[in-house]
């Protein structure tokens, strides 16, 4: 019972360190121009002033699904008959 509830823990904090990531990451795909992004983000293009617009939007819905994950994990575990 006690592990359980450590790894239920573990799982929330692991979420919302994951949807903090992920949003921060899609507001640097919103702000910074392909040619500005980190050489390890996808869509880094040298010289190229687009911005990649549906990667910041993927990145904040997958972060703000993080976030939903770890909400509902943290609920009341009562059952209903």
């Amino acid at each position: 019972m006690l592990r359980s509830m450590r790894n239920d823990k573990l799982l929330v904090v692991a979420a919302v360190v994951l949807g903090v990531v992920l949003v921060v990451v899609g507001v640097v795909y919103f702000v910074e121009p392909a040619k500005s992004l980190p050489s390890f983000f996808p869509g880094h293009e040298a010289g190229s002033a687009h911005h990649h617009v549906k990667h910041g939007i993927a990145s904040l819905l997958v972060g703000l699904a993080a976030f939903a994950f770890a909400w509902f994990q943290t609920g009341p575990k009562s059952k209903t008959a």
